[in-house]
């Protein structure tokens, strides 16, 4: 007999604050929107042969792969958060799975993907073998994939998006100790959020671990900005948060495009070329802000905040697709709620 799981996950983007919610910033606020869509997993389970040699068959569904593996091997086949992620969880003796992944935002994007993914497959087993499907504890579980058995840096705010969905804030007093409120924001504001806000691909993907390395390198180093960045981040989560609670949308922008200047300080890289061109088109067209998403750097992704209006955003959308063929806005809304699984008992 076959059971079949099926797990949805939201992305996320316009993370004012990221950078605070990591190991070397010690303390930190994000606030950021949970965006649909996201990732799905699907996972079949049937009774195996005690001695099946490889009790997993992955496949990605973006990279055309599939393959099979036994959890525990090294070094890692092919897709490392993948397989760590099923590794995590564990498959019973006597049990196989086919397990399938897909995202509809392209890989590397800079809108916590790869935690949205994570979320989505450690849910969706605890959910097979009867275990915690809690937004916070998957949360927790999934930054413990990434963190523990991947030994790649990663903040915490990603998976807490991808489990609760929603705009939310989230308060890490003393990472990775996070408590995530949502935001009270009215219908009219998220529909005119949904309005307004874009997200710009710019075409190529980022190694957020890469990054996060030259920041720690150059955080304490004598005459940097680090740490007063850092600060200037946390405000702005907050000052985003209270605009939108407020229906105070340019107060939004106004956080933005702080956050963003607090990432340039931080590391000037961080502020790709493309990201600037962006940035460049969109202001020019009025926008009211623009974020960086995630940790910047070359390629991902940004959030713009157009003026109401859909000749406004029209004219913006059609700079920036102008400013190079490679830039693609991708359509999106915001996600109500976070981790949904299907197929449980």
């Amino acid at each position: 007999m076959t059971k079949t799981i099926t797990a949805t996950a939201p992305v996320r983007t316009c993370d004012c604050g990221g950078w605070t919610d990591t190991w070397f910033a010690r303390h930190g606020a994000v606030f950021h929107i949970a965006v649909n869509p996201g990732v799905r997993v699907v996972v079949r389970a049937e009774a195996a042969p005690l001695d099946a040699p490889a009790p997993v068959v992955l496949i990605a569904e973006n990279y055309g792969d599939k393959y099979a593996f036994a959890p525990g091997t090294r070094p890692w086949v092919r897709h490392a958060l993948l397989e760590a992620a099923i590794e995590s969880v564990g498959v019973p003796p006597g049990m196989a799975i086919e397990v399938s992944v897909r995202s509809a935002v392209p890989p590397g994007a800079a809108t916590g993907t790869s935690a949205a993914v994570c979320v989505a497959l450690v849910g969706a087993l605890r959910a097979l073998w009867g275990g915690s499907v809690d937004a916070d504890d998957v949360a927790q579980a999934a930054h413990g994939v990434e963190v523990d058995l991947l030994g790649q840096q990663s903040g915490v705010q990603d998976q807490y998006a991808a489990a609760h969905g929603g705009v939310n804030y989230i308060d890490i007093r003393e990472y990775p100790s996070a408590v995530c409120r949502r935001v009270a924001a009215s219908d009219g504001v998220r529909a005119a959020l949904e309005r307004q806000l874009l997200l710009v691909y710019l075409g190529r993907t980022h190694s957020s671990t890469a990054i996060h390395e030259e920041v720690i390198r150059g955080l304490d180093r004598p005459g940097s900005t680090g740490r007063a960045a850092l600060e200037d981040l946390r405000h702005a989560a907050s000052a985003a948060r209270d605009a939108v609670e407020a229906g105070n949308l340019d107060g939004l922008g106004e956080a933005m495009r702080a956050c963003t200047e607090g990432q340039r300080r931080l590391h000037p890289s961080l502020i790709g070329p493309d990201a600037q061109r962006v940035v460049d088109a969109a202001a020019a067209h009025g926008a009211r802000g623009w974020k960086v998403n995630g940790a910047g750097g070359e390629g991902g992704s940004l959030a713009i905040l157009c003026p109401p209006g859909a000749a406004a955003r029209a004219a913006i959308e059609a700079a920036i697709t102008q400013a190079s063929s490679a830039y693609q806005v991708l359509p999106t809304s915001i996600a109500q709620t976070g981790l949904e699984i299907r197929g449980r008992d």
